[in-house]
């Protein structure tokens, strides 16, 4: 049996799902209203969120528990409420300490993420020998992968006209290039059409109960 806060959920998700596709026709009020209200509560639930989660537990519980030993902890708390000083006008200066400390760590940290994931990881995964698979499709798509990070480096490589060879290696390497933002693309796409797909079973399914798990 469904309860009334249960129905009344439904039929609020219902008209806010209506609301939000009202855009595909063209802007209007209702539109602004959903996104408006989806936007207050994104942001409610991460602060929320944030409190119970990450303040409580790694800053208020422990310095409550061992002031001691987790003195240090009052560092990024500092910092975290610089960060909050940006609200005010006159204070807002505070907030560039905490600022300059995440971009430069955050930077940091991103660069040697990148060079692992995008450098390194691409490096060792192209240094193979192809035709160590057995199977004529992993030999194949082995030769493809190495033969798309070449010709893709080589048409990034600027330092010498693309004529003769290089011209036709970096022409190759724009077609693996398009294939994978094509890809890249399709995978968007598919990610957006699940996102319909699922608002459709809501109402179908939940509001209209036409169709059934």
């Amino acid at each position: 049996m469904i309860t009334f806060f249960e129905t009344l959920g439904i039929w609020i998700g219902a008209v806010m799902t209506f609301a939000i596709f009202s855009f595909l026709y063209k802007d209007n009020p209702f539109y602004k209203i959903a996104e408006q209200i989806f936007v207050g509560l994104s942001a409610g639930y991460w602060f929320v969120y944030t409190i119970y989660n990450i303040v409580l537990p790694n800053l208020i519980i422990p310095l409550k528990t061992d002031f001691r030993a987790n003195f240090l902890l009052l560092v990024p708390g500092i910092l975290g409420i610089f960060m909050l000083m940006r609200i005010i006008p006159k204070t807002e200066w505070f907030s560039r300490f905490p600022m300059a400390l995440m971009i430069g760590s955050s930077a940091g940290l991103g660069m040697l993420t990148y060079t692992k994931s995008d450098i390194i990881k691409q490096l060792t995964a192209t240094m193979m020998n192809p035709f160590d698979g057995g199977d004529w499709i992993v030999i194949l798509g082995q030769t493809l992968l190495i033969l798309g990070t070449i010709t893709g480096v080589i048409y990034f490589f600027f330092s010498a006209r693309h004529k003769g060879a290089i011209g036709v290696l970096s022409r190759i390497g724009i077609y693996f290039l398009m294939i994978s933002f094509g890809g890249a693309f399709g995978y968007t796409a598919m990610a957006r059409i699940s996102l319909l797909i699922g608002r459709l079973q809501f109402i179908l399914g939940d509001w209209l109960g036409l169709i059934h798990p």
